[in-house]
């Protein structure tokens, strides 16, 4: 119950035990007992109901234990981002990894594919040389060939991880990326705000980077190697978007003009695009700081050529897997919510990247049309005739 309790504050964002028992009208010291995990004070039932439907969740939800693991969340950023932003993303991570658990009682996720590159070693030992041949081992092992990435969020589910997105109210924190307390298997939460095609591919490969080198890293470490850790994550999503192999050898002339062609190509920002050449050595430090006040003088920091381009995919596999479910007759939309689920509809919906309402519409009916033949007999009995349209002639 103090643990549950906890997390469906957090994840409505009400900051403090006072702001909620403020909404329930009771005293703040009983909310701070039923969250003190050495009390063994808890809310009777009727308090329950009305405490489970102010936090807008079943008041099974405080029954079932939490999804709590031992691995640390990857967040991007610890000092700039408010308490409550991240307690908001964390407790909406662990709702994640339940709702994938509940559909993994019905359906087979993708096997996880991440082969071992560290081979028994250890991130800390990694060079930057080390994370370019990781780059393109992990190209060939699933098979991305040599060219654009393509959607790296489609990329990651068909290996397995778990992927949601959802907004996040804050331009702080772009993703995180955990691990299932029950099966071990990555989940990454992706931020929609101020999305576009080029910014989720970076956000997606440097949380799938996270995935691939830091699942054993123990919270100690992620805290005092934080720095560290980020450049690592960053620099291999660099190197599985921009390939050290062929992207570089199509940068004739580095200008803004060119990695605004090859934005459109590898669909990679153009910020990123002068980072990568950067670290590579391609560019001088002087004249990559030339481009960067340029880009900056453009104002291109608020948006760039291109963002817009393209269409932003939203994750599928819990949206299919959900569907599959339904459509297939194994539960019904009340059934799943009323036995299985323990949060509302509106949060499973957001979390599944399903249609806003999709709980509350009935299931399509599916319907078999005629064949050729009973559709001329039905159009005969009656009397009726058959036309064929006239086929157009071509021009000469």
């Amino acid at each position: 119950m103090p643990t549950r309790l906890l997390e469906a504050r957090n994840a409505r964002r009400i900051a403090t035990k006072s702001a909620l028992a403020r909404r329930l009208g009771i005293s703040p010291t009983t909310v701070s007992r039923w969250e003190d995990e050495s009390s063994d004070q808890s809310p009777d039932h009727t308090t329950l109901v009305r405490l489970a439907d102010e936090l807008q969740v079943r008041p099974e939800f405080f029954l079932r234990p939490p999804f709590h693991s031992d691995r640390p969340t990857f967040l991007r950023s610890l000092a700039s981002t408010l308490v409550r932003d991240l307690d908001y993303q964390k407790a909406q991570m662990r709702w994640l990894q339940e709702i994938s658990f509940v559909l993994g009682h019905y359906v087979d996720l993708p096997e996880l594919d991440i082969p071992d590159v560290l081979e028994g070693g250890s991130y800390s030992q990694l060079r930057e040389d080390d994370i370019e041949r990781i780059a393109l081992r992990l190209r060939q092992h699933w098979n991305m060939g040599e060219g654009p990435c393509g959607d790296v969020v489609a990329l990651m589910e068909r290996i397995g991880i778990v992927v949601a997105a959802i907004p996040m109210n804050t331009t702080k924190l772009d993703g995180l990326c955990s691990w299932s307390p029950v099966d071990g298997r990555p989940h990454v939460l992706l931020a929609t705000d101020k999305m576009c095609f080029t910014r989720r591919q970076m956000d997606a490969a440097h949380e799938l980077a996270h995935a691939v080198l830091h699942q054993a890293v123990p919270e100690e470490e992620f805290q005092a190697n934080l720095r560290m850790i980020e450049q690592q994550a960053f620099r291999l999503g660099s190197a599985l978007l921009m390939p050290s192999t062929t992207y570089p050898h199509e940068v004739r002339h580095p200008s803004l003009a060119m990695f605004t062609s090859l934005k459109e190509r590898w669909r990679v920002s153009i910020k990123a695009q002068i980072k990568r050449l950067s670290d590579l050595g391609i560019l001088p430090d002087d004249y990559a700081r030339q481009l960067y006040k340029l880009y900056s003088a453009k104002g291109w920091s608020k948006g760039e050529p291109l963002d817009q381009h393209w269409p932003v995919p939203a994750p599928r596999a819990l949206r299919d897997s959900l569907n599959l479910i339904v459509e297939n007759g194994v539960r019904s939309k009340a059934d799943l919510l009323a036995t299985e689920f323990t949060v509302w509809a509106s949060d499973i919906e957001r979390l599944c990247a399903l249609p806003q309402g999709w709980f509350e519409r009935d299931a399509a009916e599916v319907v078999s049309l005629k064949t050729r033949d009973d559709a001329t007999h039905t159009l005969g009995s009656s009397g009726a005739e058959v036309i064929q349209f006239p086929t157009r002639q071509p021009r000469r």
